[in-house]
């Protein structure tokens, strides 16, 4: 399967547990990996036979950036919930990292992978 990336999306949002993360905006890096079908735009390439990945990611930055999680799982969740919305996308894998979350790691994370049912 063909498959589009996004890599290093940086947002900020309110995600953790603790009190002082529930009041400071923090940053997230978002990665994800659409699986599409890209034999049509490849052969006609034409924008109307491929993802509107621009368009896409737009909509991931502004639910983000509003959201309101505890975790980065459920973060995660959503994010390939609004992948998998659009017909042309078969599977998505999307991992979130909150850099500096734990002393002494550059960030922690989590990859989740999921299919259309």
């Amino acid at each position: 399967m063909d498959q589009i990336l996004i890599k290093d999306l940086l947002v900020r949002c309110i995600i953790g547990i603790n009190d002082d993360e529930r009041r400071e905006r923090q940053d997230v890096l978002i990665n994800i990996t659409l699986f599409v079908d890209l034999r049509a735009a490849g052969h006609s390439d034409r924008l109307e036979d491929s993802l509107d990945y621009r368009g896409l990611k737009k909509c991931i930055y502004a639910e983000v950036e509003q959201s309101q999680f505890y975790l980065v799982e459920a973060l995660a969740e959503h994010i390939a919930g609004m992948c998998l919305v659009n017909p042309k996308i078969y599977k998505a894998q999307v991992s979130v990292e909150k850099p500096s979350a734990l002393r002494f790691a550059r960030s922690v994370g989590v990859i989740i992978e999921r299919e259309r049912v």
